[in-house]
């Protein structure tokens, strides 16, 4: 039997499928949640969200009348809340979006209609509908802004326009190039893909520092983040392969199935090479920060830099005190911009963090890093 939370969380339901919806409003229902109102397209959505103003909604993406995507700009633009998207693994490419237009975090199911395998994503949506209890509104409130500058109202029914595109690097050159002489590894997880987003889009491709990155998301939506990272930022953002070359201007994404380490460099030409570690029972999370970072420090030592950005959990406060110890720097995301401040906490709480610094400014802290003589 479920243990009933300690305070009922109040979740509106929108899902143009009517068996979505009592199948996810009984989950809620049974878990001790209030399920406030359900909705079966984003005109509907909109209207009882302002009307009963829920702590959380859960929402589909292809609804009839208004979209995920409307329905998402307008309600940050009026009304910040917690949004946590049901997609299936289909529609991946559009839970970016979503995370873009200010949506908390995304549950993938298994195939478009539910059915009969919702069990199978039950523990990972009632962890995740809790999560709202560590929240931070007015970090949320601040990256829904870009909602606010998609457009005008005249636009709600058409999908939020990408950057601008950059052209892609050739397959080679994605895995071969120069050593860099330092490294940048990242460590995110709830609200990380827009704060990454963030950053990569503020930083020179032509820094010299490699950049690797390890983003807590489920098994072939990590492809399509590093395919999105891409199209809209700077540099050349790929998955990880075992053997990927670590070079300047490329960017490493750690994948769903397994954690990013780094190899010590190479003897003969000193080239900085990665692995994908399989899963082992001491992980808290896989991908995992900490053997992700635990690695950088043994190949890279005081050439390392360790950010540790928003995210639920602690993942990645072992692997800053290896980055301590082997001489390297680490800083964290700040409470004031954190969506969820738990990894950056347990960081901080270490006391080995170098400089605790809020989103916007990390970006230039990186840089300066790099630049470093």
């Amino acid at each position: 039997m479920t243990t009933p939370p300690l305070r009922p969380i109040r979740v509106l339901v929108v899902d143009d499928s009517a068996f979505n919806r009592q199948t996810i409003s009984t989950l809620l229902t049974e878990a001790g949640h209030q399920v406030v109102g359900r909705a079966i397209d984003g005109e509907e959505a909109l209207r009882l969200a302002f009307q009963l103003q829920p702590d959380v909604i859960t929402l589909d993406l292809e609804m009839p009348k208004l979209d995920g995507f409307a329905f998402l700009r307008l309600l940050m633009a009026r009304q910040p809340t917690p949004v946590l998207v049901i997609s299936s693994n289909a529609t991946r490419e559009n839970v970016f979006k979503a995370l873009e237009l200010g949506a908390l975090d995304f549950v993938a199911k298994p195939q478009k209609q539910i059915s009969s395998e919702l069990l199978s994503i039950k523990n990972e949506l009632l962890a995740k509908i809790q999560l709202v209890t560590k929240l931070r509104m007015v970090a949320l409130a601040e990256r829904s802004q870009r909602a606010r500058e998609v457009g005008s109202m005249s636009g709600a029914h058409r999908l939020p326009p990408d950057p601008v595109a950059v052209a892609p690097a050739s397959a080679t050159a994605r895995k071969e190039g120069p050593s860099p002489p330092r490294l940048i590894a990242i460590g995110a997880s709830t609200g990380g893909p827009p704060a990454i987003t963030q950053i990569l889009a503020a930083l020179d491709p032509s820094l010299p520092a490699g950049i690797v990155i390890t983003q807590h998301m489920p098994v072939r939506f990590t492809k399509a983040f590093a395919e999105r990272l891409d199209r809209t930022t700077p540099f050349t953002v790929r998955e990880a392969e075992p053997g990927d070359a670590v070079t300047v201007g490329n960017v490493l994404i750690a994948p769903g199935s397994g954690s990013l380490v780094l190899r010590p460099r190479d003897r003969t030409d000193g080239a900085l090479r990665v692995d994908i570690a399989a899963p082992e029972a001491s992980d808290r999370f896989v991908p995992s920060v900490d053997r992700m970072l635990e690695s950088a420090a043994r190949a890279m030592g005081p050439d390392l830099l360790a950010i540790i950005l928003t995210g639920m959990g602690g993942d990645g406060g072992r692997g800053v005190r290896a980055v301590k110890a082997a001489g390297g720097k680490a800083y964290a995301e700040s409470q004031e911009s954190a969506v969820i401040f738990g990894m950056p906490e347990e960081a901080i709480r270490t006391g080995v963090i170098d400089q605790v610094l809020p989103l916007g400014q990390m970006a230039d802290a990186i840089a300066r890093f790099a630049k470093k003589s």
